[in-house]
């Protein structure tokens, strides 16, 4: 027992100055979805996978998953409902998605340049022999359909008559839809270094040659999400920089881990095009 008061001060003091020392216990985060407008693309999902896998995340304070769609238009569903806390996607969808009256903000932009390339298969046809072919895009409205409607312009072609463009989701439906010849070609980013590397698809036209300036990639948020959550914002976006300096330092490595969270987005059943579709509908042209 304590006889005195001047040693229950002392004794008061000396832990007040432990605890002072000893290590903060943080509650736990709620956890939060990182989203990218597609799976199959190094340069939208490989920060917010090596973000993850490195322990990034962790380290700003955020509980982060990690949450694919098939295209920007679903994307942005998912943030506006609050489902996901920020998405990465292409930089249309900022301005036409606000345009259609949806509160959002970009908070970020990485990447330079315009990094969507038209691909087809190694034997397929030129950029100038697509007028009257299908073309494969990831949703109708999303920055491919933008970029591929602008492409063929750029051919002296009307995008609404001289080709068909298809949205056929992500990388998987693309390349089997090609393989399948439902599509001449389709449009995809990071220069089609995954179906390129593989041999399966060659680059017949790099839309960065009509768009030298161009921003690729942006993260945005809601309004609602920016006002109430900034710091789990903040955090996302500083933990996704550090993995893009971790990437251009680590690019094997980086490689490695994000082609195994890839290649597990694919889809194991393929079903014919005709299948995804009906035309009973479609009004015809007099």
């Amino acid at each position: 027992m304590l006889s005195r008061r001047r040693d229950f001060l002392k004794l008061t003091a000396g832990l007040v100055t432990s605890a002072s020392l000893a290590p903060r216990i943080s509650l736990a985060q709620p956890a939060v979805k990182i989203g990218t407008a597609v799976l199959a693309d190094y340069g939208l999902a490989g920060p917010v996978i090596i973000a993850a896998e490195k322990g990034f995340f962790k380290e700003q304070g955020v509980n982060a998953e990690f949450l694919p769609f098939r295209g920007g238009p679903d994307l942005l569903k998912a943030v506006m409902v609050g489902e996901v806390l920020i998405g990465v996607t292409g930089s249309t969808d900022i301005i036409q998605f606000r345009e259609a009256g949806s509160p959002i903000k970009m908070v970020a932009t990485h990447g330079e340049g315009n990094n969507f390339v038209i691909v087809t298969s190694p034997d397929g046809p030129a950029i100038g022999e697509l007028k009257g072919k299908a073309i494969g895009v990831t949703r109708p409205g999303s920055a491919s359909w933008i970029l591929t409607r602008m492409a063929v312009k750029a051919q002296g072609w009307d995008p609404d008559r001289d080709v068909k463009i298809l949205g056929l989701g992500g990388l998987d439906a693309q390349l089997a839809a090609l393989t399948r010849k439902e599509i001449a070609a389709f449009i995809w980013g990071d220069y089609g270094g995954v179906s390129v590397a593989q041999g399966r698809t060659k680059v017949i036209f790099k839309v960065e040659t009509i768009t030298p300036k161009w921003i690729s990639f942006i993260e945005y948020s809601s309004e609602d999400q920016i006002k109430k959550n900034p710091e789990q914002v903040r955090g996302s976006i500083r933990a996704m920089f550090q993995a893009f300096k971790f990437m251009k330092a680590n690019p094997e490595e980086s490689a490695r881990i994000t082609s195994a969270k890839l290649e597990s987005g694919t889809i194991k059943k393929r079903l014919p095009l005709d299948e995804h579709y009906t035309t009973e509908f479609t009004p015809v042209r007099l």
